[in-house]
């Protein structure tokens, strides 16, 4: 930061910037410190100064002390002002100093203004570099530096107090001014009546800056215009000087606390949405001479910040206010600071921009984090490496979206932004959050992937190929709507979610049943954090109850919680034969006349591995084993459908509304699913005629690396216990 950078001579900064010395000689007050012989003194002229920290109130001269070292050092002398900046400022200015002593041999003077405003952590990255020597340290401080500066950098520096200015260095100050004629005013006749100049030394109290500030609305605002016309005498009455000393906070210094803290004051009003706080503060920076382009700086930072995407115009409106005051400029100009700032305090607000710096922060702790596969580039690897192979493209697809994973696999579910319920977020927060929820639902081990069963050794990798490359979100949708579709659940409901997953029925309960209670449960260890995590983004009392089943009783579990008036499942009955016990648990989590509502794959309905091969001899093994294996004789996991399941259902006390739904993906076969289907199914069906390797040769060579259609059928089963269902609607 160019903090003493300025044109000397120009007018239109305020009085107190301008009469800054610019040298030691020029210097007024602080003897003890820097009068003839003194250390610092010493230290200064010699350009011999170690880390020093500036103590004092305000107007004492800690920031033109500073200014006078910088004049007078052949170091180079950067600076920072600890209100607008932090550790990355800092670690800029440590990478140049570094660069020049060991290029040039160099030294740097950092100066830091309001040093105490950083925290112990801030303070404690200069340490390393003020011990090395790369920077010589002048810290600049209002408060007391044994308590609110690190210790460490206490004891490494010098502490030198500033006292308020006496009487007599004031007189000086107001001479030197009323006789400069580059920065003051010298060039005109300026005369106080009786005590007036005297009463502003008095009411400046020691602080130059007051003093200055009171002259400069005396002097400026005494005449009919300023500045007067030739010969013309500038007159200062005593009640000019008091009401000047009474307004002396009006005009303030660019570099001074209050600068900062009318700055902060206005975006805080604008914050809180006061329009009349925000005119008020923006009307006082405007006469203080504040530059608009800061002004409306800050207020397109204001814009992306505090208003964000609770109104995306917000940004709009300050941007094309900042170009058409541009064009206009001052006084008309003062309208478009009005637009802008009276937009903004009267906008509706969201934060939620900050969640880059949630991103930020992951990037940082997940430095390794590889792009997912079916993101990289399909351009240059996709032969070679399979790089873009199973990309779904959005514009493909109804709506113009599909669920995929975007985030690399170690961030999968992770939550950054939350739109809140304000403004333009409110409209679209919701279409935000059921599209995460199906996303999330995709990242998962497929619910719906298959009827058959993956090897161990191969099961986390075959799982990502498969739910990267497949299309799951429309199905997903599609049956989370035709299930909640069929039921009618009050706001105050109380609702089990059995199953959970990754929370995709779960957060379209919490829709339904605001004020009501939703528990999710899972037996899966992972599914339990991610509902967990997904949680703690909503407000504390808005969560579901997340529970992870250790053993296989709902009813043990949510005991305290019963009776429910709805249960929603997935997949509960994926085992129809050994589902009996099942059916009686559910039907006792139920009050009387509360709804059971379940999604349960139908596998003997869906796609067959049969379905994808020609005529010949692996057809006729293929179709010979799933003969068995969808027959009521076959494995558990395959020898039911619809009629089955309705009949398990009424015999405990439910009356059945079933429907099903249908659902076609493309699937991405791999030599290994392949593999482990025949392997863990079909060949367990076969005769010791049929050799399995020669069929799984024969699939691998007409499937493998392909996307296939695959259909699926799911059962949307509607229950209610002890009476019949009412399907009027």
């Amino acid at each position: 930061m160019k903090l003493f950078e300025e044109s000397q001579g120009s007018s239109h900064h305020p009085l107190a910037y301008r009469m800054r010395p610019r040298t030691l000689d020029e210097y007024v007050g602080q003897d003890h410190i820097v009068g003839e012989g003194r250390l610092l003194r010493r230290a200064i002229q010699a350009d011999q100064l170690s880390s020093i920290i500036l103590y004092g109130p305000p107007g004492t001269g800690k920031t033109t002390l500073a200014r006078v070292i910088a004049n007078t050092t052949e170091s180079h002398f950067s600076t920072i002002n600890a209100v607008l900046s932090g550790v990355k400022e800092l670690r800029y200015e440590i990478d140049e100093a570094s660069s020049r002593l060991s290029l040039y041999s160099m030294r740097t003077i950092l100066f830091i203004d309001e040093v105490h405003r950083w925290n112990k952590s801030q303070q404690d990255a200069l340490l390393p570099w003020v011990e090395n020597g790369t920077f010589i340290l002048i810290g600049a401080t209002t408060e007391n530096p044994y308590f609110e500066v690190n210790s460490a950098l206490v004891s490494r520096s010098r502490i030198f107090q500033l006292t308020p200015l006496t009487n007599e260095d004031l007189w000086k100050i107001a001479k030197a001014t009323l006789k400069d004629r580059e920065r003051g005013y010298g060039r005109w006749e300026v005369t106080f009546e009786e005590g007036a100049l005297e009463h502003i030394v008095d009411i400046a109290n020691g602080d130059a800056r007051s003093l200055l500030n009171a002259l400069e609305l005396a002097v400026e605002t005494s005449p009919d215009s300023f500045p007067p016309p030739p010969g013309e005498v500038i007159f200062i009455s005593q009640g000019a000087a008091e009401e000047s000393i009474q307004r002396k906070v009006v005009l303030y210094d660019k570099e001074g606390d209050y600068h900062f803290d009318v700055i902060s004051a206005f975006i805080k009003s604008i914050r809180g949405s006061d329009s009349d706080a925000t005119l008020y503060w923006l009307a006082k920076m405007v006469r203080s001479g504040e530059d608009p382009k800061y002004i409306f700086r800050r207020m397109l930072i204001s814009a992306a910040e505090d208003v964000g995407l609770a109104d995306p115009n917000a940004i709009n409106v300050v941007a094309s206010s900042a170009a058409a005051f541009d064009r206009v400029g001052l006084p008309e100009g003062r309208f478009h600071l009005t637009i802008a700032a009276l937009y903004l305090a009267s906008a509706p607000k969201s934060n939620s921009t900050l969640a880059f710096y949630d991103a930020l922060q992951a990037i940082e702790e997940e430095k390794d984090s590889e792009v997912p596969n079916h993101l990289k580039d399909a351009a240059r690897d996709k032969k070679g490496f399979g790089h873009g192979e199973g990309y779904l493209y959005p514009h493909a697809y109804q709506n113009h979206w599909v669920a995929q994973q975007y985030l690399p696999t170690a961030l999968q579910g992770k939550v950054f932004y939350n739109p809140t319920e304000m403004g333009y977020e409110g409209q679209i927060r919701e279409e935000v959050m059921q599209r995460r929820e199906a996303q999330l639902e995709v990242s998962a081990e497929d619910p719906y992937g298959g009827n058959l069963t993956y090897s161990p050794d191969d099961y986390k990798r075959e799982m990502w190929v498969e739910r990267s490359s497949r299309e799951l979100s429309s199905f997903l949708i599609k049956l989370r709507n035709s299930l909640y579709s069929k039921l009618r659940l009050e706001r105050h409901s109380k609702i089990a979610v059995l199953n959970g997953g990754h929370g995709l029925l779960v957060w379209e309960a919490l829709r339904r049943a605001p004020e009501g209670l939703v528990v999710a449960t899972t037996t899966n260890q992972e599914h339990f954090h991610h509902m967990e995590h997904y949680g703690q983004t909503l407000p504390p009392l808005e969560r579901p109850q997340v529970r992870l089943l250790k053993g296989n009783s709902f009813k043990k579990e949510l005991k305290e919680l019963i009776p429910f008036e709805a249960v929603i499942g997935r997949n509960l009955f994926s085992r129809l034969d050994e589902s009996k016990e099942l059916a009686q648990e559910l039907n006792h989590l139920l009050k009387e006349g509360g709804v059971l509502a379940l999604a349960e794959v139908i596998p003997s309905a869906g796609s067959r591995l049969s379905h994808l091969v020609g005529e010949g001899e692996v057809k006729e093994a293929l179709l010979e084993a799933e003969r068995h294996l969808y027959s009521k004789e076959g494995p558990p996991l395959t020898n039911w459908g619809p009629n089955e399941l309705t009949t398990l259902l009424k015999e405990n006390n439910f009356s059945v509304d079933l429907s099903t739904i249908e659902g076609s993906e493309e699937r991405f076969f791999t030599k290994e699913l392949i593999t482990s289907w025949i392997k863990n199914s079909y060949q367990g069906a076969w005769s010791d005629k049929i050799d399995s390797d020669k069929v799984i040769s024969s699939l691998v060579a007409s499937l493998a690396n392909k996307r296939l259609p695959w259909r699926q059928v799911v059962a949307i089963v509607t229950c209610r216990k002890g009476t019949p269902i009412d399907k009027s609607g």
